[in-house]
């Protein structure tokens, strides 16, 4: 398979038919990919059901995430230094810009994924320096994203009552999964006013993404009810809703189990409460929109799907609702959650298979 790859965004744009991978275009939505996989690590290492050679496989698949995110991250920076002219295109695209969530957030996955599992293989103390610094980068470069991308998009980008699609949450998700996977560092940090910060900013920057994504999940509602679904392509990106909504109960689950008393017994009872009052009624929302959106998915692939890196949005987002509801599983003892995780795990893992598989594909340069 070829894929139209567009060497440069703006008046001189050409295009030229090349593998789906092009070093004279590495654009930002390549992180989808490393996203699409860690995500399927970390899922299996957080399964209520462990089958036999579970932890195995999911320690492969974060080596699988951990080398695509340093071939990309130095593809990236050799793509800065060749082609600038094209890399900075990329944040005046009204599209591709908001993908620049995309890397901060394949650090954040990459990171925590090496600390669960990778801790196998390097041992803990490696596992938590790696960690720490692939958190500090995401979470630095999701926060700028949270910022800059929205500033373009009221500043700079040409947007019409029909332009809001499902990548707008791009990157303001980020400081989301910064939150959930800064959990994971808590238990390795010293009792005192450096855990507690890093608990209270856990916190706030779930605040920060949670309403953020509220505004564009109404936006996105608004569209799709007024100007349909619209153009085949981008009917993937509808999943990545599943994104906000899986990663805030991953959040709130995680922060609640590593809190460890840092601001006391009583307040470690009341974010165990919220973890589970605020879970349940958004694993429900998030459990209606994974309805419509195979709904959808469904109706537009019997009239053709166009395979494109847009369908990494079936990977990712669906492993916030693994996590999430593995989560709630946890703190509830409800087999039904185990049940309906291990579910969304086989679902996980056959999108991933079938989109890795997919993209492999299309990554091979054939001739023109």
């Amino acid at each position: 398979m070829t894929q139209l790859s567009i060497s440069s965004v703006g008046s001189d744009m050409h295009v030229r038919r090349v593998g789906l991978f092009s070093i004279t275009n590495v654009t930002p939505n390549w992180f989808a990919a490393v996203m699409g996989t860690g995500i399927v690590a970390n899922a299996a290492a957080g399964q209520p059901f462990q089958w036999p050679g579970m932890q195995q496989a999911a320690l492969i698949i974060w080596l699988i995430a951990f080398a695509l995110l340093v071939f990309l991250t130095a593809a990236s920076l050799i793509h800065w230094v060749r082609h600038p002219h094209v890399a900075r295109a990329h944040h005046l695209n009204p599209v591709m810009a908001h993908f620049y969530g995309a890397p901060p957030m394949a650090f954040l996955t990459v990171g925590m994924g090496t600390l669960l599992i990778g801790r196998n293989l390097i041992g803990l103390h490696a596992a938590v320096v790696i960690d720490w610094v692939l958190w500090s980068l995401g979470t630095a470069g999701g926060l700028f994203a949270a910022v800059a991308v929205p500033y373009l998009a009221f500043t700079r980008h040409e947007n019409s009552a029909d332009s809001a699609f499902g990548g707008w949450l791009m990157p303001v998700v980020p400081p989301m999964v910064s939150a959930a996977t800064g959990a994971v560092l808590l238990p390795h940090i010293a009792a005192g006013q450096a855990r507690d910060t890093l608990l209270a900013g856990c916190y706030a920057m779930f605040g920060l993404s949670l309403l953020a994504s509220i505004v564009v999940i109404t936006q996105l509602w608004q569209r799709l009810s007024i100007h349909k679904v619209g153009a085949e392509n981008m009917v993937p990106t509808l999943w990545i809703v599943l994104g906000p909504l899986g990663q805030s109960i991953t959040a709130v689950n995680l922060l609640a189990g590593n809190a460890n008393g840092a601001f006391g017994p009583e307040l470690d009872r009341a974010l165990m409460m919220f973890a589970v009052l605020y879970g349940l009624p958004v694993l429900g929302f998030a459990l209606m929109w994974l309805g419509i959106a195979a709904a959808i998915t469904l109706r537009t692939a019997r009239r053709g799907l166009p395979f494109s890196l847009t369908w990494w949005s079936f990977t990712f987002p669906v492993g916030t609702c693994v996590t999430g509801t593995a989560g709630l599983a946890l703190h509830t003892g409800l087999t039904a959650l185990a049940v309906l995780s291990a579910l969304l795990f086989a679902f996980l893992v056959t999108a991933w298979l079938t989109v890795g598989l997919r993209t492999l594909r299309g990554s091979w340069p054939r001739a023109a």
